[in-house]
């Protein structure tokens, strides 16, 4: 009787942890390592299906917050310290956001809480902000996309969907 408790105990368990999968859709992740010690995100990638990335973060007004994916919080992870254009990001786990600036461009945002809902974007927790470089891309991303990439001592963050791409360069400090 117990075996039998047990093994319907596990079927119940993974059904319930493959519909958590199923609900957070599609996950993406990126790492590199900077001075021998990794650098990664991990976030979700929802998909325009149609729209255009203006339809979706045009509306957002100066000052709001992007999650930079869907479901649950983008995750930034650094085992080593790093500068990202003068600005201190200490070793540590993060949620990552863009906030949107009076003059349309944005800022990639560092928040001490990580693993929270993507929608529950707790400012005071912001510790860090650094300017992004944005540019168009010459074709639309359909998902999106965040790539890390090893640049001399560092490195640089890049998010792209649709036609928007915005970057941001680091160093290890």
């Amino acid at each position: 009787m117990r075996k039998i408790a047990i093994a319907v105990l596990g079927v119940l368990l993974t059904g319930c942890l493959a519909t958590v999968a199923w609900a957070q859709g599609d996950r993406g992740t990126s790492s590199i390592t900077v001075k021998g010690k990794a650098v990664s995100v991990d976030y979700g990638r929802p998909s325009l299906k149609g729209r255009s990335t203006d339809d979706l973060l045009g509306q957002l007004p100066a000052g709001g917050f992007w999650r930079l994916g869907n479901n649950t919080s983008t995750t930034f992870k650094t085992d080593a310290n790093l500068n990202f254009g003068g600005v201190d990001v200490p070793a540590g786990e993060y949620s990552i956001w863009m906030q949107k600036q009076d003059d349309g461009s944005w800022k990639l945002v560092f928040n001490k809480q990580h693993g929270q809902w993507g929608t529950q974007h707790d400012k005071s927790q912001d510790f860090a902000s650094v300017p992004m470089e944005g540019s168009k891309a010459p074709e639309s991303v359909d998902l999106v996309t965040i790539t890390l990439s090893k640049m001399g001592g560092g490195g640089s963050l890049k998010v792209q969907w649709g036609t928007l791409v915005e970057s941001a360069s680091f160093k290890g400090a």
